[in-house]
């Protein structure tokens, strides 16, 4: 449960004060791509941010870096719940990725510390069933909070998720990094290793299979409360509910995956996830170029897209780190850093292309889907047999 908590952290930190970001835009008199800069910055902070933890995870340990992690966290929740201005707000954002990446990246690392391959796979899978909850649950949370007390209430409440983050890891965290690497810090040695990550076909075409999943997904994380709540005029209490039937198509998928991957296998289960994802984002685009702009034109289609996601992401997640024993915390973090700052570009397309249209968010999801199935099957699946 603290494992499935840590990886969820940046779904909550996302996808809690969504409700609000339409009313950000009033509340700041700021446009709509700054305040999606609120998103995108965001997620840029957290991929890059892995490319530390990583090394830092493997030299002295996941559980010290991660406490350290986590109250960085905090205090940057803090200066969110204070900003004055959009900048501020932004500011924040970016040192709230800066200690949230710890959770996702040392977490992913401990699955491999204590799992091998394949149970790691069901691992993910179960784990990430249970965090879809998080996106389901916080998007409700959130738009009751922001209608009750105003945008301020959903940082009161990631002040609080951090805090009883940092009690959890204290409390119940033991270390499972039998043999820290006292030259994971070392410069040259950590950019040989990255280097040596980007190097290998298996390991970027998983991820980057993963990545651009990811990155679909993502665009409808980032614009979807503009296009509910401001173009098809979701009412800001519903919106959560509208949302977590997205997400409920995410669920089914990894509780799919759980159940499906040990006997059908890593790279079958991955291959039919990019295909169905490709079909999804199709359906979406068709609609939405078609003139058809209603709330069911758009969650049907993503909810298919997020079945597909979930079938793709701990299997790619799996097959890409398991092979990497010893520095599964750089390759965790590699992996992070991709998946991670494919969804921010992703986000900022949504952001700068929004007309007032669901055509957007939806050419965004075709065109991520389309490229995780040219990955899979242009790179993994052309390689060499080992």
């Amino acid at each position: 449960m603290l494992l499935t908590a840590l990886v969820a952290f940046g779904a909550v930190s996302t996808d809690l004060y969504l409700p609000s970001l339409p009313d950000l835009t009033v509340a700041f008199g700021a446009s709509v791509s700054q305040v999606q800069l609120t998103l995108s910055v965001f997620v840029a902070g957290f991929a890059v941010a892995q490319l530390i933890y990583g090394p830092l995870s493997d030299r002295f340990g996941r559980r010290r870096v991660l406490i350290a992690g986590v109250v960085t966290y905090f205090l940057a929740s803090l200066v969110c719940l204070s900003a004055t201005t959009i900048e501020g707000l932004i500011f924040g954002r970016f040192l709230q990725a800066l200690g949230a990446c710890s959770g996702p990246v040392i977490g992913r690392a401990i699955v491999r510390d204590v799992y091998p391959r394949e149970q790691a796979a069901r691992v993910f899978s179960y784990m990430a069933s249970a965090m879809a909850l998080a996106p389901a649950v916080a998007p409700i949370v959130g738009g009751w909070a922001h209608s009750l007390w105003g945008w301020q209430a959903n940082f009161v409440l990631l002040s609080l998720f951090g805090a009883a983050l940092l009690i959890g890891v204290w409390l119940m965290l033991v270390e499972t990094n039998a043999h820290p690497d006292p030259h994971a810090l070392v410069p040259r040695r950590m950019l040989r290793t990255y280097w040596s990550l980007l190097r290998d076909r298996g390991f970027l075409g998983h991820v980057m299979t993963a990545g651009f999943s990811f990155g679909g997904l993502f665009s409808f994380i980032s614009g979807s409360a503009f296009v509910l709540i401001g173009v098809l005029k979701v009412d800001a209490r519903d919106f959560g509910f509208a949302f977590g039937a997205v997400v409920a198509g995410y669920i089914a998928g990894t509780f799919t995956a759980g159940r499906l991957s040990r006997r059908v296998g890593l790279e079958r289960m991955i291959g039919a996830g990019t295909l169905l994802g490709c079909a999804a984002g199709a359906l979406l685009a068709g609609l939405a170029f078609a003139g058809v702009e209603t709330v069911a034109a758009v969650i049907a289609p993503m909810s298919l897209y997020f079945f597909s996601v979930g079938l793709v992401l701990p299997n790619a997640t799996a097959a890409a780190i398991s092979p990497f024993a010893r520095i599964a915390g750089s390759a965790s973090a590699m992996l992070g850093c991709l998946q991670m700052g494919t969804g921010a570009l992703a986000g900022w397309a949504v952001g700068l292309l929004h007309d007032g249209t669901t055509r957007p968010m939806s050419a965004v999801v075709l065109v991520s889907g389309l490229a995780a199935a040219a990955v899979y099957f242009g790179v993994v699946k052309s390689r060499p047999p080992i």
